[in-house]
């Protein structure tokens, strides 16, 4: 008999990644048929795991922090079984706007690069990173992505407002993230893969920089792979696009379809800010089912929304959503941010799982902190998506089976009234009652 473990967060309740009586599978009558039917035989695509960005501004954040509440913010994302098991991150090479200014590292018009030097990260960044190293127990899989190259690199001569690399500095930019990854290598950060660009389609007020799709590609096939092999890292990966969903079909299909930059590249990134269209993520893995998926970015706009159950139910729809559609791993925005939303070095204020009340010595934990733990403490790095039937109206649902066979079912229910729903698994159902507003995970052993 399949036994059950359950965990639950609902809106109007305490229930927050509260364990409950599991669900109870019997045997099924003759003809009886699941509304959720779990195919473990049917696999898609295995997980990376589940994490999120370890900012300047998430670091300083929690610098300002009593030394226990800091602590604890570490404990509550990184510890396998008592925080959300986080296994991947992401940083910034050099500035971004969640930094507290434009920064670099090195001087300006040393093409050879022989001032580079990442100190300014020995401040906040790489104390925070070793320090959740040391609760998760070992190295994440680190992503790192650029948002600008050097002001002087640029055709607009700034870091911010957009512009574009100057060709003449292809090779040095491309040498910039091998010395950025031999850095955090020495530092004892192994980097597993670079994004070429930190959503290249957009001119933003911040640490940005325009690619075409075409130019994407030039700059890949012809400066980053090459000058990454030449360095001896043809180990770390590359990651495309690293921009919203709604037009990665278009942008990726140049980069792709070209073998030579294509021999280069990993797979493709995607943020959530351009719209829900989970088919467009399905389209480029239809497209290109030998690269890979990994959602890059995710954040709710605007400030902090301490309180608010909205922003949660936006993190489970974007996670089942994207998963469904063959993603392999999910990194969130900013880790803690203060009790602005920031700090941001442009006033592009956002919200965050965990709220750092610098004022107060506070730590908030909204809702999305709950989702997202939902789906990153009970599907495992090496778990396989499963086939998932479903005919529950109003239900949101995805499944995996972990390295270990249990099998992580995630349901989200976010109308006003409880949903009730059979879940089948061979000849076996079980009934399921979700509550209004609700997310609850079953593991399945």
């Amino acid at each position: 008999m399949t036994t059950v473990s359950t965990v639950v967060t609902a809106k109007e309740t305490g229930e927050r990644l509260s364990p409950k009586e599991g669900i109870q599978f019997k045997a099924r009558t003759a003809g009886q048929q699941a509304d959720v039917q779990l195919q473990p035989e049917v696999e898609f695509q295995k997980m990376i795991g589940f994490g999120g960005a370890f900012t300047e501004a998430a670091a300083y954040t929690l610098s300002r922090m009593s030394p226990g509440k800091r602590a604890e913010v570490i404990h509550r994302y990184f510890h396998p079984v008592e925080g959300l098991n986080y296994s991947m991150g992401r940083v910034h090479i050099h500035s971004c706007d969640f930094a507290l200014g434009n920064y670099t590292y090195v001087q300006d018009h040393d093409t050879e690069l022989a001032t580079f030097d990442i100190s300014h990260d020995h401040k906040w960044v790489l104390p925070l990173i070793k320090d959740a190293m040391e609760v998760k127990g070992g190295p994440f899989t680190m992503l790192a992505s650029p948002w600008s190259p050097p002001a002087w690199m640029k055709t607009n001569g700034e870091m911010n407002n957009g512009g574009s690399l100057k060709p003449e500095y292809g090779d040095a930019w491309a040498r910039y993230y091998t010395k950025f990854i031999e850095a955090y290598r020495k530092e004892g950060i192994p980097v597993w893969a670079v994004s070429v660009q930190n959503e290249p389609a957009a001119v933003q007020t911040w640490d940005s920089c325009v690619y075409s799709a075409e130019e994407e590609r030039d700059f890949v096939k012809n400066h980053l792979g090459p000058v990454m092999h030449k360095a001896g890292l043809a180990d770390v990966n590359i990651v495309i696009w690293d921009h919203n969903r709604d037009i990665m079909v278009e942008r990726v299909t140049p980069i792709l379809s070209d073998p030579e930059a294509a021999q280069y590249v990993w797979g493709s990134g995607l943020h959530w800010y351009g719209g829900e269209e989970f088919d467009k993520v399905a389209k480029v893995h239809e497209l290109f089912p030998d690269k890979h998926l990994l959602f890059t970015e995710g954040c709710q706009e605007g400030g902090v929304r301490l309180g608010e159950w909205f922003t949660g139910e936006r993190y489970g729809r974007n996670m089942i959503g994207d998963l469904n559609a063959w993603t392999e791993g999910y990194l969130d925005w900013n880790l803690v941010l203060d009790e602005t939303g920031g700090p941001n070095h442009v006033g592009n204020f956002c919200d965050a799982p965990i709220i750092a009340d610098t004022t107060t010595d506070e730590v908030h934990y909204n809702s999305s902190y709950y989702y997202i733990g939902h789906f990153s403490k009970f599907i495992a790095p090496g778990a396989v998506r499963i086939g998932l039937e479903s005919t529950a109206e109003g239900v949101l649902s995805t499944a995996f089976r972990n390295p270990d066979g249990s099998i992580a079912v995630v349901l989200m229910n976010e109308s006003e009234e409880e949903r009730s729903l059979t879940l089948g698994l061979g000849a076996e159902l079980a009934e399921c009652r979700l509550a209004p507003h609700s997310i609850v995970t079953h593991v399945l052993s």
